[in-house]
């Protein structure tokens, strides 16, 4: 009995020690949370997730398997094309005079072409025929003919060439308008000569200016894919997974000359436009405002008291003084926002939606100045080939304003004024003695500000001239003989 009363009063007092404990424990964890309570944040709202768990292979989808029955229609109306030109070494002028002649070498080029009518109308690149002596195009059944030229805009990198033939199968052509990124397209042509080929990308961009054409003060707006483009396919086929033609391959980027998934083509709608211009007329009308800009960006914007959000271009010189815009009305820092209520966001962007205006044609400009919003009404001049309001003023030699746009692209000294030499032909007498890029100054010491002035100061006989190239003035007199 003592030992169980023994036995209990021990377990009572273990029971006892660790309930004292316990409670001092708890005791002290209340005190020290009181005293130091930490702040809780309130909980997160959890994010709403979209999920769709179900497997791919069972959305309702139609899997496709092969588009050989989308290519099968436009395949044939793929071609090769093939230009070969004659090049003459030049010789010197003094060394003509003992006999001396300029060796002649053939340089052949290799590009694509698609057929766009079924009695022989071939849209294909500029650089595949430009200056070419002789064009042939091989079709897909291996039939070949030579080519004529019809027209070439080297401002779009189009050209149309034409063979006698009829009943050929032509391309359908789609709205490239309606592209989006992601779009499934195909390249077809003959890269690297070894015959028609097809490869299956996506669109990966569109509306991409990347300063191809830069050097002829182009118009770009190309479509990118990773579809494989390689040399050989310039001038063929972009279509999209319907077998219809939405763009004429233009060029790469590469590190190697061979295709690292950046290929871009020029858009049917675009090209279609240059074709049709160049068939019916065999040059390219654009239309012409008379004006350059700059964009506006957040602080331009800014700047003229207006939303930092505020985008379009400002007008930063209005030449000729009697130039479309002029006439109608616009003003130095007008700040042009949509042309025909298509919003404008950059110089490219306004100066491409004007060139493919035909001349003539009546177009709305909304702009802003003073922070008013209004519009007007203005009617498109013509723009000449080489892109500029221009003109001949000597036999072969084309010359142009020399516009601030040009200016700050060729970086010309703000001193320097008069008409810049544009072109001139192989076969001017001027092409030894003016060189395209030289800026008149002077003609017989009178200035060359147009070409109406500078046309009257020229006489019969000798001319002096005074024009500006690479940094330096330089003086010279030709012989012009009307």
């Amino acid at each position: 009995m003592l030992m169980k009363t023994k036995t209990v009063a021990l377990i009572l007092a273990f029971i006892t020690s660790v309930l004292g404990v316990t409670t001092g424990v708890l005791a002290a964890g209340k005190a020290t949370a009181k005293s130091a309570a930490p702040k809780v944040a309130a909980p997160a709202t959890k994010p709403e997730l979209k999920v769709d768990r179900t497997p791919i292979s069972e959305l309702k989808s139609n899997v496709v398997t092969s588009y050989a029955d989308s290519l099968e229609g436009i395949r044939p109306a793929v071609v090769s094309v093939y230009s070969s030109k004659i090049v003459r070494q030049q010789v010197p002028e003094f060394l003509r005079q003992y006999g001396l002649k300029g060796s002649e070498q053939k340089q052949s080029g290799l590009g694509s072409g698609v057929i766009i009518a079924a009695n022989g109308y071939i849209i294909t690149n500029n650089h595949v025929v430009e200056e070419a002596d002789e064009v042939k195009v091989r079709l897909s059944d291996d039939r070949e003919f030579t080519a004529k030229v019809i027209g070439t805009d080297p401002k779009t990198d189009v050209a149309v060439i034409k063979i006698e033939a009829e009943n050929l199968p032509a391309a359908t052509l789609a709205d490239s308008s309606k592209l989006r990124v992601g779009d499934v397209v195909f390249a077809i042509g003959n890269p690297l000569g070894v015959g028609q080929t097809v490869t299956m990308g996506i669109v990966s961009a569109t509306n991409r200016r990347v300063r191809i054409l830069d050097e002829v003060h182009g118009y770009e707006d190309f479509i990118q894919t990773d579809a494989a483009i390689n040399q050989g396919n310039s001038g063929g086929a972009l279509i999209d997974a319907r077998g219809r033609l939405i763009g004429i391959n233009s060029a790469i980027i590469s590190t190697s000359s061979g295709n690292i998934g950046i290929g871009f083509a020029i858009p049917i709608n675009l090209a279609s436009s240059i074709m049709h211009s160049l068939i019916e007329t065999g040059t390219v009308s654009r239309g012409y405002l008379g004006i350059t800009t700059e964009v506006v960006d957040a602080d331009i914007a800014e700047s003229y008291g207006l939303k930092r959000d505020v985008r379009g271009v400002i007008i930063t010189e209005l030449k000729p003084a009697d130039g479309p815009a002029a006439k109608a009305g616009m003003k130095s820092e007008d700040i042009i926002i949509a042309v025909n209520d298509q919003p404008v966001t950059t110089t490219e962007d306004f100066r491409l939606i004007v060139a493919q205006t035909p001349p003539e044609t009546k177009i709305t400009l909304k702009y802003i100045r003073d922070g008013k919003t209004d519009t007007k009404e203005v009617v498109l001049g013509k723009m000449q080939e080489d892109g500029m309001p221009d003109g001949e003023l000597l036999p072969g030699v084309t010359v142009s304003p020399l516009t601030a746009e040009l200016r700050k692209e060729l970086r010309i000294d703000d001193r320097v004024e008069g008409l810049m030499i544009t072109d001139v032909a192989e076969t001017s007498p001027f092409r030894e003695v003016l060189p395209p890029g030289a800026v008149i100054e002077q003609l017989n010491h009178t200035p060359a500000t147009d070409l109406a002035s500078a046309k009257l100061a020229l006489r019969d006989g000798n001319n002096l001239i005074h024009y500006f190239f690479r940094g330096a003035r330089r003086i010279i007199i030709i012989n012009n003989v009307r």
